[in-house]
């Protein structure tokens, strides 16, 4: 399959998918993350159980939510539990694999900020979602997933705010806080994948996208990026991930 047979961003799905291969339990955030988790369930990891921040354990949705308070998360779910049990039993527990989440900035210890920007001089600040459940996420699951478009503008030197802390400003961090996860383990893009480096917990170029190259990405990204020892190159969507990739979103577009 040639890259012209698929976009960058059903190759930054398709990767996001394959990351949940091994994993039992997710925490899923909306859009990227969502997409990515459910298309594992429909791909690589049929028996993957998908929990959402609205309660909802073991969620099949037939077409991607539109948001944590969809009916059909509830609808197709084993469980539905109340928040406070979701976060205070199974999150805070450490009863859940892995986190799934999305962000408007990301700096190079995979700190998130899905809070506030800023917008120049003379300009208000603009205002984004919030943390949600992000934080608990971030901290207490076994590991955490991140899905985003790689620009300037998402990967910079400095968070305009530090919404969820991803490995602070370096080794030692999240385990002085008393973070029980191990935190970002992958920042999954539309350019290639990122992922810390043992040693300083800072975010190195770890694979590439088939036909982008690491000036690409060096010059989507907001501080001096740095390469893996060995960078690799990402598999492309094979046709049966793209098909049930595109039968994902035309499911909820025709349901609207």
């Amino acid at each position: 399959m040639t890259t012209e047979d698929f976009t960058r961003d059903e190759l930054m799905e398709v990767s996001a998918a394959r990351a949940l291969a091994g994993a039992r339990t997710c925490f899923v955030g909306i859009g990227l993350p969502s997409t990515a988790a459910n298309l594992a369930r429909a791909t690589v990891n049929p028996g993957l159980v998908l929990i959402y921040e609205s309660g909802t354990i073991g969620s099949k949705p037939t077409r991607l939510p539109l948001s944590i308070g969809d009916g059909e998360l509830a609808e197709t779910a084993d469980a539905v539990v109340p928040v406070p049990e979701m976060f205070n039993y199974w999150l805070q527990g450490g009863r859940i694999d892995v986190g799934f989440l999305g962000a408007a900035q990301v700096d190079r210890f995979a700190n998130i900020n899905t809070t506030v920007v800023d917008r120049g001089p003379g300009m208000p600040q603009g205002r984004l979602p919030g943390a949600g459940g992000a934080p608990e996420i971030a901290s207490n699951c076994g590991e955490v997933l991140m899905v985003l478009r790689h620009s300037t503008r998402g990967f910079v030197r400095k968070l305009d705010f530090v919404t969820t802390l991803g490995h602070g400003s370096g080794p030692g961090d999240r385990e002085r806080l008393g973070m029980r996860g191990a935190g970002p383990v992958a920042v999954i893009t539309d350019l290639g994948v990122l992922r810390p480096d043992p040693a300083t917990a800072e975010l190195v170029l770890s694979a590439l996208h088939p036909g982008v190259t690491v000036e690409q990405v060096r010059a989507a990204t907001g501080w001096d990026l740095r390469c893996a020892d060995t960078v690799g190159v990402t598999e492309p969507p094979t046709a049966a991930e793209l098909a049930a990739l595109r039968a994902l979103k035309s499911a909820g577009r025709e349901d609207r």
